[in-house]
């Protein structure tokens, strides 16, 4: 008997160290240096004191394990325990939200010029903060205080380009239409989109309240009414490099962030001009012309929910993502969202996006009904006038949330066991913090970054 319940804590021991070390040398691929260490300490130290165990007596050998049998035990028990239930509520807003509030519509705005007067008449509680920060050396300032002329130039290139895009979401329609049945038009539509490029894909119907009201930027004229009447918006996300937004703020984040708006573009236009050649109207929705709200439309095609840093959540990259749109009367299916109220449990205990937030914008409460929706709400203004400081745009909070850990075997069990428990959830936010730390440290840049 004796010699079984050595071989068993022998195995414990084994177990222990293989699954911590594990987890220790993917943390040194990712250049998690925390975790690396915290990793390998504790496999060590663990795996070591429950191998010392063996030599002990064979009551106290007896004892350990029913010790790790009882904690086995409670670990099950406490994965099933009905903790953290959400009640999902209302998350769909009552409004359509002007374009023209959004913060970067506002920066845009030159004094002097009617646009400028009109909104500031119309809004005059914000004219102060947003001359304050037109006073400010901006984003990509090389005046900025993280300005570095070479990093810069890569992020205003690829801005450079997305502008330039934003005059292709939109053409003719090929007078012959190529029919499918709604199915096999979804499927194809969707398959299309992954083939150029896309790391996930879904559709909605198009509702009123994922369409902005007046446009703020982008083509057509400013301030005039928007009329959308497309029946449907496929949205889909593309991811951002793990290691460049781990260095957030600092200029190698909007590199990426440019970058992958780029990218995003390049998809929806191309996807859009496919659909208008097979005969159906559609429109692309890319950054700086848009109509419809990009989350909001992710997440009612099942790509996400939307996070307490009010950015939306994808499954297995977090916020580390970027999501366009695109509209059309094709005839499409669209996909069931299932909300995800375990998204929701982890946002309201983690707060750790709020905690590392720089400006402190981002809200500690829990979700409180705005326009007639249930979602957090962030202080864009402090968030924005901190990138007109530091020249970049920041990305501290997606760097920090633990849905943005990279898309492998270990962080997937564990999004996995988030879905399931609310118990592992709370036992997953305290493992976050031990092994990544509670304020997380900024990653090394790439070498080749590291100019001049």
């Amino acid at each position: 008997m004796d010699q079984i319940v050595s071989l068993i804590l022998a195995l414990i021991s084994l177990t222990w160290l293989i699954s911590f070390g594990a987890f220790g040398f993917v943390s040194l691929k990712e250049d998690e240096k925390r975790a690396t260490r915290v990793a390998f300490a504790t496999a060590l130290i663990g795996s070591g004191i429950i191998a010392l165990s063996i030599l002990l007596p064979f009551p106290i050998q007896l004892a350990i394990l029913i010790l790790f049998a009882v904690g086995g035990l409670g670990f099950i028990v406490f994965f099933f325990l009905p903790i953290g239930k959400v009640t999902p509520g209302n998350d769909v807003p009552h409004i359509r939200y002007d374009e023209r509030n959004v913060m970067f519509a506002r920066a845009r705005l030159q004094p002097g010029t009617p646009e400028y007067e009109s909104y500031y008449h119309d809004h005059p509680e914000n004219k102060k903060g947003d001359d304050r920060d037109r006073a400010r050396p901006g984003l990509l300032s090389p005046h900025a205080r993280l300005a570095n002329p070479y990093l810069f130039a890569s992020a205003d290139a690829s801005f450079f380009l997305t502008e330039e895009l934003r005059k292709a979401v939109d053409g003719p329609v090929a007078d012959e239409r190529s029919e499918l049945p709604p199915d096999k038009m979804t499927d194809y539509l969707k398959s299309l989109t992954l083939y150029y490029g896309a790391l996930k894909v879904g559709v909605t119907e198009l509702k009123p309240y994922h369409i902005y009201s007046h446009i703020g930027r982008g083509t057509g004229t400013y301030g005039a009414p928007i009329e959308l009447n497309h029946s449907f918006a496929i949205a889909f996300t593309v991811e951002m490099d793990f290691t460049m937004m781990g260095v957030s703020p600092d200029p190698p984040v909007t590199m990426e962030s440019a970058r992958q708006y780029v990218e995003a573009a390049r998809i929806a236009i191309q996807l859009a001009a496919a659909i208008r050649a097979l005969g159906y109207p559609a429109r692309a929705h890319v950054d700086g012309n848009y109509r419809v709200i990009a989350p909001l439309v992710g997440r009612d095609a099942g790509l996400g929910e939307i996070g307490r840093m009010g950015l939306l959540m994808a499954p297995r990259q977090g916020p580390r993502i970027r999501v366009n749109v695109v509209t059309t009367d094709a005839p499409l299916l669209p996909d069931q969202r299932h909300q995800d109220t375990s998204v929701i449990d982890f946002c309201r205990i983690c707060k750790k996006c709020a905690d590392n937030c720089p400006t402190k914008s981002i809200s500690f409460d829990d979700r409180q009904e705005i326009d007639g929706a249930l979602r957090w709400r962030i202080n864009p203004e402090s968030c924005y006038s901190y990138w007109t400081v530091i020249g970049t745009d920041c990305g501290r909070c997606m760097a920090v949330c633990p849905y943005s850990h990279p898309d492998n075997f270990m962080h997937n069990l564990v999004r996995w066991g988030n879905t399931k428990s609310g118990g592992f959830r709370r036992l997953a936010n305290w493992m976050d913090d031990f092994f990544y730390g509670k304020y997380p440290t900024k990653h090394e840049p790439p070498k080749w970054t590291r100019v001049p």
